[in-house]
């Protein structure tokens, strides 16, 4: 038992020494706690003072600097309204300145007006009097003149129109000159080439045949007995004989060319065979109609190729091979078509074009020439009809339908169709026309040209292409001549039908004539 006392007291004697540290250590530590809160509180005391002692020192230096910081604003804003008050003494002074300046200028404004107004009543004083100056000097005028105003008026205009008459004669001139130099040389220079690659014969054509015969008893065996023989061969043919007092020959008469040539082909045969009789009429004109035929193929085939055109219709082949017996004013039709073709190929390989159409259109032109004995209408709408009808190009048929200006010409290929087709009409020795009508188309060419004021006489020359016009010096002045002339023009454009184109040359001449005696 005595160990476990022992360890009782031993471990009593351990609390109780425990104990007391314990409380001598809590005493210690208040000891040293209270010294520490003694000099954290005069510590503190310290600070507040120095903090006291500081904020006195920032307050009073806050103070010192916004007393500074006012006086500074203050004295700004004092230099501000100085300078304020001394910008509005000069505006001031500147606004009364313009207003005394404005003042002056009133003042100088109403001096000017009141110098005007009297200006214009000192003005209105010589008005009046060069008004009453002007009115004695016009009755001055008219009575040392002869002239009232309004006569002296339309004096002055006439002698003003033909001023401008003169000035717009001169602008005319000068103008057809630009516009004519270049055009004019180029087209000469194409149209002379074409012609002069061009070789044609002169007309020779007619619409009779003559037959010679062997002799005079052979117009007894044709004529028949009772008329039988010529009766057979007229109705066959339709083609009539004229038997006359001309020695040895039978003229055929017949405006369709095929039939006078299949009757004449038929008679000269007859006349070779000797036996004439009706049967033996009807056998030979079947051999000469399918020769004829055969000729027409020929002469269309040959036509094609002289043009240089290939892929035509066949029988379109064979209406240009009855143009070979067709003549128009004389002039052989396919001899004509050839050379329209000709002359317009040369003229488009000239301008740069592909000559083959051109050739084309100016050989069909006049295709409608070969049906125009048998189809009601004018040859150009038949051969548009024919040349559609064959599936022809729309240029071919465009250029058949423009060659003689029923329609504007659209294409240049048309253009030179026309051109072409005007030169061979127009060439010397390209057609015989009726006397008749040559002398009435030069006497109509000279009655439009005497149809016109101021002109004394005029002569149409050289087969009509030109027209020589003698006018009156008194009546028409060198400046008028040349609007004279573009209205003779005009007129004769207007009212004449005739070939190729027609010079108009006015002349006009004053003389003075005196004798010394």
């Amino acid at each position: 038992m005595e160990p476990i006392w022992t360890i009782i007291i031993v471990i009593a004697v351990s609390i109780i020494v425990g104990v007391a540290a314990f409380f001598i250590g809590i005493q210690y530590r208040k000891k040293v706690g209270e010294n520490k809160i003694g000099s954290a509180e005069e510590e503190a005391r310290r600070i507040v003072e120095e903090a006291q002692r500081e904020a006195e020192s920032t307050k009073k230096e806050a103070v010192i600097a916004g007393k500074d910081e006012a006086h500074k604003l203050l004295s700004d804003a004092e230099h501000e309204i100085t300078d304020r008050r001394k910008d509005m003494q000069r505006q001031e002074r500147r606004i009364q300145q313009k207003e005394e300046s404005v003042e002056r200028k009133l003042e100088n404004l109403e001096k000017k007006e009141d110098s005007i107004n009297q200006k214009l009543k000192a003005a209105d004083q010589r008005l009046e009097e060069a008004e009453k100056i002007k009115q004695s000097q016009f009755e001055m005028l008219e009575k040392i003149s002869g002239l009232t105003q309004e006569q002296a008026k339309t004096y002055i205009l006439n002698n003003l129109d033909n001023e401008l008459t003169h000035e717009k004669a001169v602008k005319i001139m000068e103008f057809e000159q630009r516009t004519k130099e270049q055009s004019e040389k180029t087209a000469r220079e194409i149209i002379s080439l074409a012609i002069q690659r061009v070789a044609a014969d002169h007309v020779s054509e007619s619409t009779v045949s003559v037959v010679p015969l062997p002799s005079d008893e052979m117009k007894g065996r044709i004529i028949g007995r009772e008329g039988r023989n010529i009766r057979a061969i007229e109705t066959l043919t339709g083609v009539d004989l004229i038997i006359d007092d001309t020695p040895e020959a039978i003229t055929l008469s017949c405006f369709e060319p095929v039939k006078r040539e299949i009757a004449r082909v038929t008679l000269e045969k007859l006349i070779s065979d000797g036996r004439i009789h009706p049967a033996r009429i009807e056998e030979m004109y079947e051999k000469a109609r399918r020769e004829v035929e055969f000729m027409i193929k020929s002469e269309g085939e040959r036509a094609i190729i002289e043009a240089g055109v290939n892929n035509m219709h066949p029988e379109l082949v064979k209406l240009l091979g009855r143009l070979h017996f067709r003549t128009s004013y004389g002039q052989n039709v396919l001899d004509h078509s050839l050379e329209v073709a000709y002359l317009a190929g040369i003229m488009a390989s000239e301008l740069g074009l592909e000559p083959t159409m051109a050739r084309r259109a100016g050989l069909l032109h006049d295709i409608g020439k070969a049906l125009d004995h048998e189809i009601e209408g004018s040859h150009v709408e038949i051969g548009v009809d024919v040349a559609r009808k064959y599936k022809e190009s729309e240029l071919v048929v465009h250029a058949i339908q423009a060659h003689h200006g029923d329609v504007e010409a659209k294409t240049i290929i048309a253009c030179l169709v026309q051109a072409a087709d005007a030169i061979s009409a127009a060439r010397p020795g390209a057609r015989r026309e009726n006397l008749e009508n040559y002398i009435k188309r030069l006497e109509k060419l000279e009655e439009v040209a005497s149809s016109f004021e101021g002109v004394e006489r005029s002569f149409a020359i050289q087969a009509g292409r030109e027209v020589r016009i003698i006018v009156k010096p008194d009546v028409v002045k060198d400046e008028q001549m040349v609007l004279l002339a573009r209205d003779i023009c005009k007129k004769i454009e207007d009212e004449l039908e005739y070939p190729g184109q027609i010079k108009v040359n006015i002349i006009r001449e004053s003389r003075a004539i005196e004798y010394a005696r």
